[in-house]
């Protein structure tokens, strides 16, 4: 595919337009939102939705903006909304063209009236700009704009009342705005001196957000409109139109700030730099020094664990290490008691601090041991002690060198929702992929440690790999040949899901090529689809295929049945190390499933799940850090394996247990063979596309 493309034909098409989401960020943790047709179908959705302190709560402060032509007293409105199961007005019938690059643009004609919208929101700034360009018309034409106002959580719905202050105040070529006094002002101007505003204060009634009402969520309410610009416009002449929490000083401020940051946008021309674009909309930087990443747009906030797996794709494999950097400053100088806190505690995530030592060993490559050890060598350590010693009587670092987590009340893993107060997948115990990335962690600190001569933790902790790999193998190998997705107070679980190839993905591994072959055969014949892993087994009976229904049944869907994309780079990691370069077509493959989703659902992203049965209709937010970051990585790891690439490699493949320091991985380095089996020779299948049959 060469470029995002929309068919025309289908713009009047509600089916089609309103399944299309866009998506546009400023850099400091505001964003834009609405359909290709700009009819909200979310509370989520706005024009601008921003924090307004230095919390992680945003707030719909403009909803939307209509635009109305107006020629010889009548009068042609643009807009899209619904209101109790109608739409009206019906202005996406006037549409003829929508473009996403460089900036999202749409064409509407109404008689002999042609005006294109140019939608640009200015990074590092709360602000939104709309350039009018009235490309032909052969009468006067006016074009009147109007604001609808929210100011509320985003989250949160708002109806009509008594203490919203529908007043407009002058600005400079403009008014100012706020609906409630623990607001700031919105200002709201434009770049035409003859541009009037006419205060016109007025509710507008039961908006209707069809995709909340879908997912089970009230989905009606009132906004408030406090007037209307008007301006006339000869052929050829454009308006902009400017929103935003800082007053511009002049009209000509407006036009140099537009033009200046529009020539700024990349070109959005193919999957990589759609990608490349996207991933670049999860970081923020926030007052106070502090660079986050949004886990995903348009409902999710800030979380560790997600931050740490997307890190590497969203920010070293598109060349900006130093986001990769700034983001893990941030949670080391939260640390307290050696250990991070609020999400990236191991308290509340046992596994987001290990998540981290990955996020290391993925940016060493760039900036080396050396640099990884001077830098956050302290930081490992402490992690490592705090669960040697125990957290919060949650986590037990046990005698058998394996990491036990229990919690009655906050699932401590990824797979954490609760329907009615109980955890959907309840999983205490030793959980696989925990305990392979504890593994993984330790191994990785004292390779680093012995290639710095730090004799005191490598005395104190090179024992530990051995016992922990013998002890692991001991317990989750199943006699079926996978892994137990975790062993509990009752035994070994046996249900079949995706957080055992991490076990096989990660550099550091405790299970040996025959079980990795195992556990990848097993993901092809049950989860493997092309879109990424079901989070459980078809013929399981838990198992549940479409996310369709209220928050309870999507929430136990989530965990049992819905696919993700962030495992993926774990499988596609864990078959290259197998098979190295023959793996490279069906790598090939993977990626090029997904490169009709940036033109469906979030365009230009990766959402966050998807149904586990065909046709995999895309669901949960439209663009998800993990997926965004696990798909470009799959791109890094088939790009390094190209045959440009190749040409540059030895004969000689290293193995894929090679920076193992423990004596039981060399053993098993020792003992394999030069022919190694091919895991895609294992499979039973290409691919899974049917639900197979219940057991």
């Amino acid at each position: 595919m060469s470029a995002l493309t929309f068919d025309k034909q289908e713009l009047g098409n509600l089916e089609y337009s309103l399944q299309r989401e866009m998506l546009a960020t400023d850099r400091i943790g505001g964003y834009m939102s609405t359909t290709i047709v700009c009819c909200n179908t979310r509370r989520y959705h706005g024009l601008i939705v921003a924090p307004i302190d230095d919390s992680d709560r945003t707030y719909v402060l403009l909803s939307s903006l209509d635009e109305t032509i107006v020629q010889h007293d009548q009068s042609f409105n643009l807009a899209l909304h619904r209101f109790n199961g109608t739409y009206e007005p019906r202005g996406h019938k006037y549409i003829t063209d929508f473009a996403y690059t460089p900036t999202p643009t749409i064409t509407y004609r109404v008689g002999g009236v042609i005006l294109k919208k140019e939608m640009l929101w200015i990074h590092k700034r709360t602000q939104l700009m709309i350039r009018y360009t009235l490309l032909d018309a052969h009468s006067d034409t006016r074009l009147r704009l109007r604001p609808f106002l929210a100011f509320r959580d985003k989250h949160a719905l708002t109806h009509a009342n008594m203490e919203a202050d529908g007043h407009t105040y002058p600005a400079v070529n403009g008014v100012k705005c706020r609906l409630y006094n623990s607001f700031p002002w919105l200002y709201m101007q434009t770049d035409k001196a003859d541009a009037e505003f006419i205060p016109a204060p007025d509710w507008y009634y039961n908006f209707e957000y069809q995709q909340d009402i879908a997912r089970g969520y009230e989905g009606h309410e009132d906004l408030l409109t406090t007037g209307y610009f008007e301006v006339a416009l000869k052929k050829g002449e454009s308006v902009i139109f400017s929103a935003s929490l800082d007053e511009m000083g002049s009209i000509k401020t407006i036009d140099e700030m537009f033009e200046t940051s529009i020539a700024r946008r990349t070109h959005k021309i193919d999957f990589k730099s759609c990608l490349e674009h996207s991933a670049r909309q999860f970081i923020i930087r926030r007052p106070g020094n502090r660079t986050e990443v949004v886990a995903g747009y348009p409902w999710h906030g800030v979380n560790a664990r997600q931050a740490f797996i997307a890190l590497p794709g969203i920010s070293i494999a598109q060349n900006h290490k130093e986001d990769c950097i700034d983001v893990l400053n941030t949670y080391v100088n939260d640390m307290k008691d050696g250990m991070f806190t609020g999400s990236a505690s191991a308290s509340e995530a046992v596994d987001a601090p290990l998540w981290f030592f990955w996020t290391l060993q993925q940016l060493e490559k760039e900036i080396g041991g050396k640099e990884i050890w001077n830098r956050y060598g302290e930081v490992m350590k402490q992690l490592l002690e705090s669960y040697r010693r125990g957290i919060d009587g949650k986590i037990i670092l046990n005698d058998n060198g394996l990491i036990w987590a229990s919690s009655n009340e906050l699932p401590l893993t990824w797979m954490n929702s609760l329907v009615d107060g109980k955890a959907v997948t309840p999983r205490n115990g030793y959980q696989v992929e925990v305990n392979a990335l504890w593994y993984n962690a330790v191994c990785y600190a004292l390779a680093l440690a012995k290639q710095h001569n730090d004799k005191e933790f490598v005395a104190a902790w090179e024992q530990l790999p051995a016992k922990t790999a013998e002890n692991f193998n001991a317990i989750f190998r199943l006699p079926e040949g996978y892994l137990a997705d975790y062993v509990g107070a009752e035994g070994a679980n046996r249900h079949i899901r995706p957080n055992m190839i991490v076990a096989c993905g990660l550099p550091y591994k405790m299970i040996d090529i025959d079980t990795q072959i195992e556990v990848i055969r097993t993901i092809r014949q049950h989860l493997l689809t092309p879109r990424g892993l079901r989070s459980l087994s078809p013929r399981n009976p838990l198992y549940k295929g479409s996310q369709d229904g209220d928050p309870a049944e999507r929430d136990y869907a989530a965990k049992n049945g819905s696919v993700w994309v962030w495992p993926l780079e774990f499988y596609v990691q864990a078959c290259f190390d197998i098979d190295g370069d023959s793996f490279l077509p069906q790598a090939q493959e993977i990626r090029a499933d997904f490169e009709e989703d940036i033109q469906t659902y979030g365009i230009g992203s990766i959402n966050e799940l998807y149904d586990a049965d065909p046709p995999y209709a895309p669901r949960g937010a439209i663009s998800q850090a993990w997926s965004v970051g696990a798909v470009s990585d799959i791109i890094r790891m088939i790009e390094e394996r190209s045959p440009k690439a190749a040409e540059k490699k030895t004969s000689t493949r290293k193995c894929a247990t090679r920076k193992c320091t423990t004596k039981s991985c060399a053993e098993k380095a020792e003992k394999k063979t030069t022919t190694r089996k091919c895991a895609t020779k294992k499979a039973t299948g290409k691919r899974t596309t049917k639900k197979a049959s219940a057991e």
